[in-house]
């Protein structure tokens, strides 16, 4: 009976922190509904960037929550815990943190003082609607595929402490945050966000005094640095695993930034100076998220199971290291804080679900429906193509998280794609002048191939690319005592991927560009338009991002005669560096 009873204290927590994000994404939905909307703003454009005028606190709050989600939590805290690995592999915090650091640095402003809506835009002006459409593509992935892991992590986590059905917990927790999604856009999203940060910060010190003091629990500084249960929780990073090191954090640095998620923010941002400001504050608070879930970490390294509930069998040996943190909220604290702390995991995971779920649907609506398809497409239409994607990506990823087991191989993969896809592209569209859509789909191509041939273990996808020094691995799963074999890359080959991808778009830009304007080959070989038609016209139709004034045409990069010009300058396009506050229409009134 007495269980029964902490079950029903642990669904009412529950119930009463859902109904708290449901309610404020209600009230953020009815307190902005025209918002945006008395300048002329469409109210298309109001769902996906806000009307433009989030300001510093709300912003701050909700691009820290973007990153701050389940996955992050409990991600951070299993790296901390699981030996072997220790804090110094728990990447996560401080390469995110870096992550918005370098976008805040050279992304966010010439972003946000162009005035795009997302960050597919600038790829479609330059490189034409199709390959926007190409690059939908892992951009679409990645979010559906974050949506689905952390779906599926909450309910692992509530199925750990409630003893709820995983599959009931999942579409209850999906409904609600696709729910207020519909109905408030990101005025919605950004409000709850405000709330889940909130929640997770209380939620997670509350339970950390009460896990440190149980007596199961050893000095923590201890076991940092000497081997008492298990190998102390900082780790190390041994010289031969350098390479595989240095790869996974500039997959999480510089892969973290082209993201709609965090591009959402940036472009709601009241202007091209404070989305700066509010990348390094959200910069600040991934890394003050991340101390209470390195502590729940340490405090499970340190911990003597079998004088808890949990039993003898420390988690690591039952192939529970993923759920390190409900197991140390459920079994080191007391059962109203342990619900507390539940309550404040479950807020992470909506506060990310939500913004995935909004993100894909924005580039879906204006970036393949309206620029792609139905260029004369009202107002309202797009707002209903929104509604609809918004309601089917929810239900997709929610059925991957229900249906596959292997839902973070996935997001794996297609986060690294992001990485060596996107990233390369962003930054030959920003920052490299002259390429053009027959570089971008090499570097795509290059990107693509150079990845998927290095494999992925999770997916038990084989490589067909052994890059130098892979080694055969074996792993022996715990319970089933199941072997498996497979092929480790310690070559940094995401990486160097990448810079293939980055390198190839800018060569085969200039040699199609020096193909055709020296008559090596004949205009009408030029299949894309990229090349002989740029001069005469731009490869996307402008009117379509200048529809409603909400960009000036002198704010579109134009295609400049160049005269004379040095080597670098061809290369490096100097323009988006400078601060570009007089083409804000913001900055006029700072």
């Amino acid at each position: 009976m007495v269980q029964m009873a902490i079950h029903v204290e642990g669904l009412l927590a529950i119930v009463i922190f859902y109904l708290l994000i449901l309610m404020v994404g209600i009230w953020a939905a009815w307190k902005n509904k025209h918002a945006g909307i008395s300048e002329g703003t469409d109210r298309s454009e109001s769902i996906m960037v806000g009307g433009r005028d989030i300001g510093l606190f709300v912003g701050g709050f909700t691009m820290t929550a973007t990153w701050v989600g389940g996955g992050y939590i409990n991600g951070t805290a299993e790296s901390v815990y699981v030996p072997g690995c220790g804090l110094a592999w728990a990447q996560a915090p401080f390469g995110y943190a870096l992550s918005l650091v370098v976008g805040g640095l050279f992304f966010a402003k010439p972003m946000r003082s162009r005035g795009y809506v997302t960050m597919l835009d600038p790829f479609q002006q330059l490189y034409g609607q199709r390959m926007g459409g190409l690059l939908f593509i892992p951009a679409l992935l990645g979010e559906i595929f974050w949506s689905a892991a952390i779906l599926s992590a909450l309910g692992a986590t509530l199925s750990v402490i409630v003893d709820m059905d995983i599959n009931m917990s999942v579409m209850v927790s999906a409904l609600i945050a696709v729910f207020y999604t519909l109905v408030g856009g990101l005025y919605s999203v950004a409000y709850t966000d405000v709330v889940q940060l909130f929640c997770i910060f209380l939620g997670l010190w509350i339970s950390v005094p009460f896990a440190l003091s149980n007596p199961a629990v050893s000095d923590i500084a201890v076991t940092a640095v000497k081997a008492v249960f298990q190998d102390p929780w900082l780790g190390e990073i041994h010289p031969s695993d350098g390479w595989m090191w240095a790869d996974n954090f500039c997959l999480l640095m510089l892969g973290g930034i082209p993201w709609q998620v965090y591009f959402q923010r940036v472009l709601s941002a009241s202007s091209a100076t404070y989305a700066q400001v509010l990348s390094f504050l959200a910069a600040f608070g991934c890394l003050v998220m991340a101390v209470p879930s390195v502590l729940i970490g340490a405090i499970g390294a340190s911990t003597d199971w079998n004088q808890t509930s949990y039993g003898p069998v420390a988690p690591v040996d039952k192939d529970e290291s993923d759920m390190i943190l409900p197991i140390v909220l459920q079994h080191l604290c007391p059962s109203f804080v342990s619900f507390f702390g539940l309550g404040a995991v479950s807020a992470a995971v909506m506060s990310s679900a939500d913004s995935s779920i909004l993100s894909a649907s924005s580039m879906f609506a204006r970036n393949i429906y309206q620029l792609a398809f139905r260029q004369s497409a009202s107002d309202r239409e797009i707002v209903w193509v929104m509604r609809i994607t918004i309601f089917v990506f929810g239900a997709v990823s929610t059925a991957m998280a229900l249906l596959t087991g292997s839902v973070y191989g996935l997001w794996y993969l297609s986060s690294d794609l992001v990485y060596v896809i996107i990233f390369p592209q962003l930054l030959s569209v920003l920052f490299i002048k002259g390429t053009n859509t027959y570089g971008s789909v090499a570097g795509y191509v290059f990107g693509l191939l150079l990845r998927i041939g290095g494999g992925e273990p999770y997916l038990r996808l084989p490589p067909f690319i052994y890059y130098p020094g892979w080694q055969m691995r074996e792993k022996q799963h715990r319970l089933t005592q199941e072997v498996e074999r497979f092929v480790e890359q310690r070559f940094p080959y995401k990486t160097v991927s990448m810079l293939a991808s980055l390198l190839s778009n800018a060569a085969f830009s200039y040699l199609a560009k020096y193909l055709f304007e020296s008559g090596t080959l004949s205009p009408k070989y030029d299949f894309l338009d990229a090349v002989v038609s740029k001069h005469s016209k731009e490869t996307m139709d402008k009117t379509t991002l200048v529809a409603h004034d909400t960009i000036i045409l002198s704010e579109l990069s134009a295609v400049k005669p160049r005269h004379m010009t040095s080597l670098a300058g061809t290369f490096m396009n100097a323009d988006v560096l400078k601060d570009e506050g007089s083409v804000s229409p913001d900055h006029e009134h700072e």
